[in-house]
C-alpha cells in the first residue's frame, strides 16, 4: 500500500511576534477567541497555548487585559471623623477568582460598583 500527500504542508511555523499579534487582537474591536481563531487559521487551544508561552518568555505581561475605568475621587468619602464616628473598619469583599476588593465601610456605593464591575469584567 502507497500513500501520497497532495498539497502543501498543513504545519505552519509562527515567529514570536506573529504569535504576540494574533494573542492581543483578542478583544480588539470586541473580537473573541473564536473569531480570531478563524481568522488566522488556526485553532482556540493554539492561542491559549500561545498566550501560555509568551507569557513564560516574558513577552506578554500577565496583565495585558487589565481593564482600566476611571473613578471620581470625589465621590469617595475621606473624612476620617466622619469615619471613625458611623461605620468604621475596613471591608473585605471576596469576589470570583480568588480576587479581593479591601475598602473603608464610607466607601460611595456607585463608585464600590463600578469598581466591582471593572474587576469582574478584568
Amino acid at each position: 500500500m502507497r500513500v501520497e500527500i497532495l498539497g502543501q504542508e498543513r504545519r505552519r511555523r509562527w515567529r514570536d511576534d506573529e504569535k504576540l499579534a494574533i494573542v492581543m487582537s483578542v478583544g480588539v474591536a470586541g473580537a473573541t477567541i473564536t473569531e480570531v481563531a478563524h481568522r488566522y487559521d488556526v485553532t482556540r487551544q493554539q492561542i491559549y497555548t500561545w498566550r501560555g508561552e509568551l507569557k513564560k518568555k516574558g513577552l506578554l505581561s500577565a496583565s495585558a487585559n487589565a481593564l482600566f475605568v476611571p473613578i471620581d475621587m470625589n465621590s469617595v468619602q475621606t473624612d476620617v471623623q466622619e469615619c471613625r464616628e458611623g461605620r468604621s473598619g475596613m471591608i473585605e469583599l471576596r469576589l470570583s477568582r480568588g480576587r479581593i476588593l479591601r475598602f473603608g465601610s464610607a466607601v460611595d456605593t456607585a463608585a464600590l460598583t463600578q469598581l466591582i464591575r471593572a474587576v469582574e469584567a478584568a
